[in-house]
């Protein structure tokens, strides 16, 4: 793949996590947290894809995916090392509100979900503004 054409899909995916954000706060806003949840896990997900189309590198699985993003930008401190347990997190509570019937959303991780998903957005229009191609 072409510079021009990893920089034109980091901008998509950049852009897909930003409508996912705003999908976001809009289930909050109607108390649908577990549908909040999702679609703040998503805009994080589709952020750190934002990044990886820059290499360019893809995976199927979402756990490769945070695993070589964790281990190629969060531990070298490309990233905040604070936003690899952030992630975590945002995929734990994802998968509980996706997958366990029985899960109890608490509104406090909706909220950080969303927070979360607000700063990695941030954390990827900086990077990618950074990449000269």
């Amino acid at each position: 793949m072409s510079p021009k054409i990893s920089k034109e899909l980091s901008k998509h995916r950049l852009e897909q996590a930003k409508e996912d954000l705003k999908a976001s706060k809009v289930l909050y806003d109607m108390k649908l947290f577990k549908s909040a949840n999702n679609r703040a896990y998503y805009s994080i997900f589709h952020s750190i894809k934002a990044v990886l189309a820059l290499e360019p590198i893809d995976f199927k699985r979402h756990k490769d995916v945070i695993a070589y993003f964790n281990k190629n930008y969060i531990h070298p401190e490309i990233f905040p090392k604070s936003m690899g347990r952030r992630i975590s997190d945002a995929s734990r509570i994802r998968e509980d509100s996706d997958y366990d019937d029985e899960f109890v959303v608490k509104t406090e991780d909706t909220l950080a979900q969303i927070e979360t998903a607000e700063k990695m957005i941030k954390l990827t229009e900086k990077y990618i503004n950074t990449k000269k191609i």
